[in-house]
């Protein structure tokens, strides 16, 4: 073969997305593994390496990207509104997690399913006081050097905080620029990483097929149902959250608004980020329908929507507390209170940073999986079906942004509710724009 054919080879297979090739190896892989049977068991190397390389990025990209993240928090940002956007991004999310975890614990996503390799930290739990106190580190470095990640978020969440209100305050224009210029090294860092997290989702294509080749070669088609299940019930979890929290709770109870008006003026955003899997991508459709549909000022939307697609993962807060359940029938464990409790403060609290990553959902199920010390592998079975997974959380993430900026809204008199969807006059709508994610 050529050299210009294998390049025009590897050109059209690259022009695929990567999480539809990764599907692909999924599905190619589950079909090796039961055709194959056991001496498919051999290439488990292959996704072990896929795995080292995933527990490699975990530390730097929360140390870079929640700096980032944080570098627009700014005091004079968190006023009034800027608070309770905040505040109500972080309640949204820790309530989807509870309801993952809830619905988890009742379907038990996993059972009957064995990993073929690596193993769980069996360990007794600690007691659920020192789950609370071992959030805030004695030793930063030493947390960071011992991959305790809720401990290492907080310090990082702390400093960044600390260094925003010193460049807004200071009169030193040496200290500012010392602080602006530690952002830009953690915003260089963060592109970095980026660029090794494609290099890793790259060869995740070998690996998630090695792995389940593995798998499916232990476990037959026990495999295939338990797939099923995990989808389903993320399903289900991510219908009772936005039923429950953003049009029960915030839109009917808050706000005192029709459900229906809501989902009327928002199914453009919501029917683009089922489509394109971006909350980022989808911000253009999402500030439309906030301004044209619910006629909300831009005042609130225009900080509320771009700070919410960065920082508000409700379906992806959702997506770590089903995820920690799955993982932990796998390795044939149970997770304490404490420890669910743990899903939860580190889902909340990485969502300030781990929103812009490529693939945000599986790197903070890296996070979630390395603190409570259960196998890696799993976050390779589960990237097979991410594509699935992924829609879902989107769409859960943009309904958030678009609930909690109405509440903020109406709270502050920022709304008309005499005008657009809440009359139910659709004419201002607009439909979903293209996006190369």
């Amino acid at each position: 073969m050529s050299r210009s054919t294998l390049f025009a080879t590897w050109s059209r297979y690259r022009s695929i997305p990567i999480v539809y090739r990764i599907g692909a190896a999924f599905v190619l892989g589950s079909i090796v593994g039961l055709v194959v049977g056991t001496p498919a068991t051999q290439l488990q190397p292959l996704g072990d390496l896929f795995v080292r390389l995933l527990s490699m990025i975990v530390l730097p990209i929360i140390v870079f990207t929640l700096l980032m993240g944080i570098r627009g928090l700014t005091p004079s940002k968190l006023g009034r509104i800027g608070g309770q956007v905040v505040g109500l991004y972080l309640l949204t999310s820790a309530a989807a997690v509870f309801i993952g975890l809830a619905l988890a614990n009742t379907i038990s996503p996993g059972t009957g399913l064995e990993l073929t390799s690596g193993e769980a930290d069996t360990q007794s739990p600690p007691p659920f006081e020192e789950v609370i106190l071992g959030i805030v580190p004695e030793n930063p470095i030493g947390s960071m050097a011992n991959a305790e990640i809720l401990p290492t978020i907080f310090f990082v969440i702390v400093f960044g905080l600390a260094l925003a209100m010193v460049a807004e305050t200071t009169d030193s224009d040496r200290v500012r620029t010392g602080i602006e210029t530690i952002f830009d090294v953690a915003e260089a860092g963060a592109e970095a990483m980026f660029k090794i997290v494609w290099g890793v989702m790259e060869y995740g294509v070998i690996g998630v097929f090695a792995l389940m080749a593995a798998v499916f070669a232990e476990a037959g088609v026990t495999a295939v149902t338990t797939f099923a299940v995990l989808i389903g019930t993320l399903a289900l979890a991510v219908t009772l959250h936005v039923l429950l929290v953003h049009l029960g709770a915030i839109i009917l109870v808050l706000v005192g608004e029709s459900p229906v008006a809501f989902l009327a003026g928002a199914k453009e955003a919501l029917i683009t980020a089922l489509s394109i899997r971006s909350s980022s991508g989808t911000l253009p459709v999402t500030m439309s329908n906030a301004d044209e549909n619910f006629h909300i000022d831009e005042s609130v939307y225009g900080f509320s929507l771009p700070l919410g697609a960065t920082i508000n993962m409700d379906g992806t807060a959702l997506y770590q507390g089903v995820a920690a359940i799955f993982a932990a029938n796998l390795a044939g464990v149970s997770l304490t209170l404490g420890e669910q409790v743990t899903v939860v403060a580190i889902a909340v609290l990485a969502s300030i940073g781990a929103a812009g990553v490529p693939g945000a959902g599986l790197i903070m199920l890296t996070m979630v999986l390395t603190q409570l010390g259960l196998p890696l592998a799993v976050v390779a079975f589960v990237a097979g079906v991410d594509p699935i997974l992924d829609r879902l959380r989107t769409m859960t993430n943009v309904s958030g942004d678009l609930a909690v900026t109405t509440l903020v809204a109406s709270w502050n008199d920022a709304i008309d509710f005499d005008r657009g969807s809440w009359i139910g006059d659709h004419a201002g709508q607009s439909g979903p724009v293209p996006s190369d994610d």
